[in-house]
């Protein structure tokens, strides 16, 4: 019960938000989709008002035998009344044509916001949220949210217009009445409460349920052939069914709910024609007489007359219809108001923080002075202002010294501790080590994926959290075990790297990578069109194009991670001569469980849960007859 305020206060803060967005991409058309509906609702409500005029007429003619000359009122009512249902009709089809432009626009742009604020995401969210349920922002719930303002809401505002004006007409003609078919009304919210409220909170759940479905979906997809490999299947279909099994109760418990409400309601509508019937019949027999805010001008509504029961019959049910369609909408909202909470949630989402303020600029040398410049020269400096309004410029040249470096990923839980490294300009280190010693965490740091607890890492003798994240991965390169292909041509994958290389460079950078062997004998060369992340090529060949593209970045610090170990060693020969000419006058970072990647490195780093145990070259290494020692001739101790 503690949990109900909180919900009913989430529900209403999401409808008003996406109201007030919708007033804020559409002003003009809001107001007058809001008019059309205004007045659909308050035509709806009007023919109960012609029925009792109409069978005054025709009772007053039928008494006085004169209805030649009362049949003349009948048609005029008759003619107004066709004259605003043609314009009821013509609203209806504005309001309809409104809704779809703004609905449509509104979901166009809400995608394009989650998308945005995606990209300014760090890497933690997505390191902590499964893909498929990601996706699930952009699909069910987007789809909900949909549904809600398309239908539900605008179903809700013009039921609750046609209820209010309806009720203010019933108080027009009777309150004895109306007191009958209030008393109707709250047993119907009571039923609505207990049910909608049922369905309402599992609906909710339904919607988690299905974003945790297509993130099992999704991650079996992407195992396929691991599922396949390990004969997999059968536990596959075990742990899917128990997320579809849950997906399946949590929306037959919702649906039952929702299914019960309208037979319910419709019932308790019938219940309470009957008994507005009854008791205005036995009314009209007894002369009652009639209390209403009518009849200080009509004097006919004094009494009880079968003029105003029969009209007063047809607003009940009216009545009744309405308020069963804002009782049957509530659950449709709820349903929206989930969808639509899930997706300003990851709108909402904090972006990466980036309070550096030191910039990557193009440079040239005046007088031996560094100058900054518009035009790109292949010589770049860090641009860094001081607090007295003083500006420096460093050579861009990959200097790269972590000290005493502490990192956790949960706290409490240390993945690197004391970590010191120092790489010159020009140097290549080597990362080995057992998995989760501790190797790539390195190079996320380096990137600044991630910040660290305590240490320093200095860049070019800059801290780097000075340094502008965009400008430092600018400075960065990176080929990452797992490669990503995207949909496009091999020469706009290569081009990835530096959006505005020519194709000459392009082509220059796959050579150094030895990747245009293969690129040449593909059916249409570079322009041969790629999709699903290079399937149509072999591991191999989309790390050689990886490697390309981070060849034609051309960056000063280049981070290896696993590059070469999806490549075959005949194969990692070519790639092995093309990324030393790479290396050349790089700071590089290699990780590598393929010790004889790492040979030739002027430091290799050994790490062990997240400490350096040793250092130093090959040939030393070997001689210490360490750890390094075990790892490259197998010598392990057997316990």
């Amino acid at each position: 019960m503690n949990n109900r305020p909180p919900k009913r206060k989430m529900q209403k803060g999401v409808i008003k938000r996406t109201i007030k967005l919708m007033f804020a991409y559409y002003p003009h058309m809001m107001v007058v989709a809001l008019l059309c509906i205004l007045f659909n609702a308050v035509v709806s409500s009007l023919p109960s008002i012609f029925m009792y005029n109409v069978f005054t007429i025709v009772g007053i003619a039928a008494k006085n035998g004169g209805w030649a000359v009362y049949g003349g009122e009948v048609t005029k009512y008759m003619l107004i009344l066709i004259g605003l249902y043609v314009l009821s009709l013509i609203s209806g089809a504005v309001n309809k044509q409104l809704l779809a432009i703004m609905t449509q626009g509104f979901l166009k742009k809400m995608r394009e916001r989650m998308f945005n604020g995606m990209q300014n995401l760090p890497i933690k969210y997505f390191d902590t949220n499964n893909n498929g349920d990601i996706m699930s922002y952009y699909t069910n719930d987007i789809d909900t949210l949909r549904q809600m303002i398309s239908e539900s809401l605008p179903q809700l505002l013009t039921s609750g217009i046609m209820v209010l004006t309806l009720f203010f007409i019933m108080l027009w003609y009777s309150i004895w009445l109306t007191l009958i078919v209030l008393a109707g009304v709250v047993s119907i919210v009571l039923v609505t409460k207990k049910v909608g409220g049922g369905a309402g909170k599992y609906f909710i759940s339904q919607q988690r349920a299905v974003g945790k479905l297509e993130g099992f979906i999704e991650e079996m997809m992407n195992g396929q052939k691991v599922v396949k490999v390990f004969c997999h299947e059968e536990q596959a279909k075990q742990d899917f069914d128990k997320v579809n099994d849950f997906l399946c109760n949590e929306s037959t418990r919702a649906h039952s709910y929702a299914n019960m409400l309208m037979p319910i309601l419709g019932n308790i509508g019938h219940v309470l024609y009957v008994l507005v019937a009854i008791i205005g019949g036995v009314f009209i027999l007894q002369s009652v007489s009639n209390v209403s805010i009518g009849a200080v001008s009509d004097k006919d509504l004094l009494v009880f007359n079968i003029s105003l029961v029969l009209s007063f019959l047809q607003m009940t049910r009216q009545f009744c219809n309405n308020i069963n369609q804002v009782s049957n909408q509530i659950n449709a909202v709820v349903m929206g108001v989930a969808g639509a909470k899930r997706v300003f949630d990851l709108i909402d989402e904090k972006p990466e923080v980036d309070d550096g303020y030191v910039m990557l600029v193009n440079a040239k040398e005046v007088d031996g002075q560094l100058v900054e410049c518009e035009e790109r020269t292949n010589l770049w400096a860090w641009k860094h202002p001081h607090g007295d309004g003083t500006v420096t410029y460093t050579k861009l040249e990959g200097d790269v010294v972590l000290t005493d470096v502490d990192f956790e990923y949960e706290k409490g839980k240390p993945v690197l501790h004391d970590v010191s490294i120092f790489a010159k300009p020009g140097q290549k280190v080597a990362f080995v080590g057992a998995t989760g010693a501790g190797k790539t965490t390195i190079t996320n740091l380096l990137n600044r994926f991630y910040d660290i607890a305590d240490g320093k890492i200095r860049y070019d003798g800059i801290n780097i959290n000075k340094i502008k994240k965009a400008d430092l991965r600018r400075s960065l390169g990176i080929v990452l075990q797992d490669t990503n292909l995207f949909t496009g041509t091999v020469m706009d994958n290569i081009r990835y790297g530096k959006l505005d290389a020519t194709d000459e460079e392009c082509i220059a950078a796959a050579k150094l990578a030895g990747a245009d062997d293969f690129i040449t004998r593909l059916p249409d060369g570079y322009n041969t069109l790629l999709s699903g992340n290079g399937a149509n090529l072999s591991q191999g060949q989309r790390q050689l194009l990886s490697i390309a593209r981070a060849a034609v970045a051309d960056p000063p610090v280049m981070i290896l991670d696993e590059a070469t170990s999806s490549i075959d060693t005949r194969t990692e020969a070519i790639v092995s001569r093309g990324m030393d000419a790479l290396m050349q006058g790089r700071t590089v970072f290699v990780i590598a469980h393929r010790l004889s990647t790492v040979k030739n490195s002027d430091v290799i780093i050994v790490l062990d849960h997240g400490r350096i145990i040793e250092r130093g070259n090959h040939e030393k290494l070997i001689e210490e007859k360490g750890q390094y020692y075990q790892l490259y001739t197998g010598a392990f101790e057997m316990e």
